[in-house]
Formats: C-alpha cells, sequence, structure tokens
C-alpha cells in the first residue's frame, strides 16, 4: 500500500511537470507573437496604409481564439473518448509542426505570405486546443482533492513563465530574424512530446461513443459567421470609417445568430450534445463560466491595446526605436507577470482550504481598481505609475485565475472533465475574440471623431499644401493605428507627385518615429479610456457572478459524494 501511494505521489508531479511544458508552449507563443507583430508584418512587407490590410492585423489576432472556440468542446470529447494522454501527446506535436512551418514563410511575401501565416496559426490552434483542454483534467484526475488548488496554481504560474520568456525572447530575437520567433517553442514541443510518451499513463478513455455532427456543423458556422461580421465591420464600407452598415456584415450576423439558435435545439435533442446542458445545472460551474466570460470580455482586448499603447505611441516618443519597441514593450509588461506569479499559487492554496467565492471575487475588483487607475494616465505617461498599476493588475488576475478554474473543475466528475473544461476555454476564448470586436469599435470610432481634424491641424502649422493634408487626412484611421503599430511612418504612403511639393525638412518630420504617435496620442488615450470604462463594467458583472457561485463545492469521487461548504 505504502509503495503504490509512493507511484500516486511521484505521478502527480510527473503531470504537472508535463502540463507545464504544455502550458510554457502555448503561452510563449501567443506571448512572443503578440510582441513581435510589428516585426513580422514588415517582414512580410505589408502595407499597413493600403486598403483591406487591416484585416490581416484582425485574422492574425482572432483567427486562433476563433478556432480554439470553434472545436474545444469537441476536442475536449474526443479526448474523454480515446484517451486524455494520446490526445494530448498528438498536440505537442501538431502544435510543433506548425510552428516548425511558420518559420519557413518568405519574407517580403506580402498578403500572400499573411495569409499562409493566419492559416498556419489555426493549424497550430487545434494542436494547442487539444494541450488547453487535457491539461487541466489531467492535473485534476492526478491531484488529491486537497491539492488541486495549488496544482493549478502552479501551472498558472507556469503560464505566467511562459508569458514571460515569450515577451523577453520575443523582444531579442525579432530584432535579428523575425522568423526565429516561432522557433523559440518548438524545443518544448519536443520535450513534451517526448515525455508524454514515454511518462504518462495511458488510459483507455471511456470508449466509442457518436459525435454530436449538426451540434459542430451548427455552433462552427455560427462562430464563423459572427466573426466575419465583426472583422469586416471594422473595415470601412463606403464614406465611413468602419463597415456596420456593410450588408454583408448584417447578413454574417443574421446567419450566425440563426445557427446559434438551431444549435441550442439541436443540443436540447441529440442523445451525445456537444455541450453537455445538463452541467450547466451545477451552480460553481456555471456561475465559473460567466465569471470567466466577463474576465475575457474585458481583458481580452484591452491589453493588446495596451500592447499597442507602448509600441505604438509611448516608446517611440521617448526615443525607442521600432526595432526596439518589441524588447522594452516586454520590459514594461513584467510587473504584471510579477503580480501574477505572486498571488497564483497562493490563492490555489488558499482555495483547497476556504474555496474560491471569496478569492476569484476579490481578484476581479481588484482588476477593475486598476483599470480605473489607467483612465487617470496621460498618452505620455509616468511609468512609476503605469507599472505600479500592472503590477497590481497582475495581482488581482492571479487571484481571480486559480480559484475561478479550480472551482469550475472541482463541480465536474472525471468522465466529464475534458469535455467540461472544452466548455471552459471555449467561453473563455468567444469573450476574447468578441472582445477585440467590441473594443476595436470604440477605438475605431473615437480615432474617426478626433483623429482626422488633429492631423489636418497639426499638418496645417507646417504649411503643407491641402493636396497632401487631405491625402493624409483621409488615410483610413484603421490604417494609420496600424501604421503607428508597425512603424510605419505615413509619409511612405503620400504619391511620388505629392512628396515633390513639399519641403525636405517637413518630410524629414513626416518620417520621425514621433510624429505619428503624437497626432495619435491623445484621440488613443481617449479611446482607450473609454473601452476601460466599459471593462471596468464588464469586470464588476463578472464579479457578481463569481460571488454566486455559492460556497466550496467538491465531487469527491473516491468517496461518492459531493461536499459543499
Amino acid at each position: 500500500m505504502k509503495e503504490f501511494e509512493v507511484v500516486i505521489t511521484e505521478y502527480k508531479w510527473t503531470v504537472l511537470i508535463n502540463t507545464s511544458l504544455g502550458v510554457i508552449m502555448s503561452s510563449m507563443n501567443m506571448n512572443i507573437l503578440m510582441i513581435s507583430l510589428p516585426a513580422i508584418f514588415r517582414g512580410l512587407g505589408i502595407n499597413p496604409f493600403a486598403p483591406g490590410e487591416f484585416a490581416y492585423l484582425l485574422w492574425v489576432l482572432m483567427g486562433y481564439s476563433i478556432i480554439l472556440a470553434t472545436i474545444l468542446v469537441t476536442l475536449g470529447r474526443i479526448s474523454d473518448m480515446h484517451g486524455r494522454e494520446r490526445a494530448y501527446t498528438l498536440g505537442f506535436i501538431i502544435f510543433s509542426i506548425a510552428s516548425i512551418a511558420l518559420s519557413f514563410i518568405p519574407s517580403n511575401s506580402g498578403n500572400f505570405g499573411a495569409l499562409i501565416l493566419i492559416i498556419l496559426r489555426m493549424v497550430q490552434a487545434i494542436g494547442g486546443g487539444l494541450l488547453m483542454v487535457n491539461s487541466t483534467a489531467l492535473i485534476t484526475d492526478a491531484f488529491p482533492l486537497t491539492e488541486r488548488g495549488k496544482a493549478l496554481g502552479l501551472n498558472q504560474v507556469m503560464f505566467i513563465v511562459g508569458t514571460f520568456l515569450g515577451l523577453i525572447a520575443g523582444g531579442l530575437v525579432v530584432g535579428i530574424d523575425w522568423h526565429m520567433v516561432f522557433i523559440l517553442s518548438v524545443p518544448f514541443g519536443v520535450a513534451g512530446s517526448l515525455w508524454s510518451v514515454f511518462k504518462l499513463r495511458k488510459t483507455k478513455g471511456t470508449g466509442k461513443a457518436s459525435l454530436d455532427i449538426p451540434g459542430n456543423v451548427t455552433l462552427a458556422g455560427g462562430l464563423l459567421a459572427i466573426s466575419l461580421g465583426l472583422t469586416y465591420a471594422l473595415m470601412p464600407y463606403g464614406n465611413s470609417q468602419m463597415g456596420w452598415g456593410n450588408p454583408w456584415v448584417i447578413t454574417a450576423f443574421i446567419i450566425g445568430v440563426a445557427l446559434f439558435i438551431v444549435f441550442v435545439e439541436i443540443e436540447k435533442k441529440a442523445k451525445a450534445p456537444l455541450f453537455q446542458l445538463s452541467l450547466f445545472k451545477i451552480r460553481p460551474f456555471t456561475y465559473g463560466l460567466l465569471a470567466l466570460f466577463f474576465n475575457a470580455l474585458a481583458r481580452g482586448a484591452v491589453m493588446f491595446l495596451i500592447t499597442i499603447w507602448l509600441q505604438g505611441i509611448y516608446l517611440p516618443l521617448h526615443g525607442y526605436s521600432w526595432e526596439e519597441t518589441p524588447f522594452w514593450a516586454g520590459i514594461y509588461m513584467i510587473p504584471m507577470m510579477l503580480g501574477m506569479v505572486i498571488m497564483a499559487p497562493f490563492s490555489g492554496i488558499l482555495t483547497d482550504k476556504y474555496g474560491a467565492r471569496t478569492f476569484a471575487t476579490l481578484g476581479m475588483i481588484i482588476i477593475a481598481i486598476t483599470f480605473y487607475g489607467m483612465t487617470l494616465l496621460p498618452y505620455n505617461f509616468d511609468r512609476t505609475w503605469f507599472e505600479i498599476l500592472l503590477f497590481i493588475n497582475g495581482l488581482g488576475n492571479g487571484l481571480f485565475s486559480a480559484p475561478n478554474t479550480t472551482a469550475i473543475m472541482n463541480a465536474l466528475s472525471s468522465k466529464d472533465r475534458a469535455a467540461g473544461n472544452g466548455m471552459r476555454q471555449t467561453f473563455n476564448n468567444i469573450g476574447s475574440s468578441i472582445s477585440m470586436a467590441i473594443f476595436f469599435t470604440i477605438l475605431l470610432t473615437f480615432l474617426s471623431k478626433y483623429l482626422p481634424t488633429q492631423i489636418s491641424t497639426t499638418l496645417s502649422s507646417y504649411g503643407l499644401p491641402q493636396e497632401v493634408i487631405k491625402f493624409i487626412s483621409s488615410i483610413p484611421v484603421s490604417g494609420l493605428l496600424f501604421g503607428a503599430f508597425l512603424g510605419v511612418d505615413p509619409a511612405s504612403a503620400i504619391p511620388s507627385s505629392l512628396i515633390s511639393l513639399l519641403p525636405s525638412n517637413v518630410v524629414e518630420i513626416l518620417n520621425s518615429r514621433a510624429f505619428l504617435p503624437t497626432v495619435l496620442g491623445p484621440s488613443f488615450k481617449t479611446a482607450l479610456t473609454n473601452s476601460l470604462y466599459i471593462s471596468i463594467a464588464l469586470v464588476l458583472i463578472g464579479a457578481v457572478f463569481s460571488y454566486m457561485r455559492g460556497g466550496r463545492y467538491v465531487i469527491d469521487e473516491e468517496k461518492g459524494a459531493t461536499a459543499k461548504t
């Protein structure tokens, strides 16, 4: 009996180490891409001011989440059927192959290269999905009830370690060769694959069962239609800076909503439903998902907008070259990572003892407070206050994430964990995708209102010809935002016939690293402030749902009981 206990003790740490490799790999890859996007798009030769180019940025950002939202629950069901360890290992392999393929995209391949980037990122999402739906379930299976929160907290720390490595390593290598950013995660994938094959126990799973094909098709179709609508709603249409009036966008939303309604009806009657609606009867599961959804809705795009704030406005204004901004943006985000590292394992341990409600709810409130603090900062902020707010925000997110995940997984029986975790991740990714659409709409709306006037006033002060002022002021605000993020100056968009009309000193001003950030900064900060107000409201709604989850709730299958405290 003692020998068996020793084996169990050893195996749980084997699982934690292996799942940590997967978490590090996926989070590192995600954050490398976020930081390195300007260099990647410049390497591809993308012209941010050309019509329609902004769509490539949106699809690189949203494509991964859209695929995850579409397939996660199905991947969870397949994993339950055929064994989580096998599916988990396959996730490492797919993710690593896609990462290697991404490194072979040719430089200066323009829109074709950007399209290949988007497609391969979607392939990566399949591998990442297999890792995501199974890692949390494997940890929950391997650790006893009294240690799950601690284990999931430590796993959250590994996510932060991967984020840190991605921010720093991405910033370092992107200046050498942008292709290298995709290779950095491959060693973790190879090590994770080998470790999974030789160390993880192979389980048979629940056996063959029917898959809900109609549910899969209607959910995937609905998500894809809504995502297409949201993406192209952010593109100029006719005389408008955005496309909410585009008939194709309206049609996409109608189709998406109709398919979601059909999906719900299918799920009610399906023998093996894609979404196990019965799980929503479990209070901590349902309210945990709602809290997570509102957290993702509030944070998904806002943190990317803060990255744009750093790379496209603040750092160039403080003398950093476009090549340096990815690295220093990563450095500036470190306090947030530190806050999460400090709080995640601590909050997980507390959850094991006292339950999740208090800690997860308090974490959401702390996030809301830090967002309000950021509304008070000017666009050319004082670094000290910015870093303090990011650190406290990290504490709040660490206080929310591990307890919320633990509470959700504790509410599921072993046979439902991969599928239930897939539902958890689906809510998270849908929230992130919708967040991108909401906050980019707010951003572009405010930029459309203020930026053309700001540009016209600034250029008029230089005594530029009206033809040049009119041309630059007419560039879509999405293009100007994209250009600021990539570090491309608007002078590059001016036709040579107009450039010849300008004095050399004016051309020099337009080409300076400070011109676009200076004219963009005030409008961007106004838009960001209003976005943060909405984020605060969403986070507080999530906090209410978090509190409504009730007290500690644990399914203890070893004792055949459900514990409520």
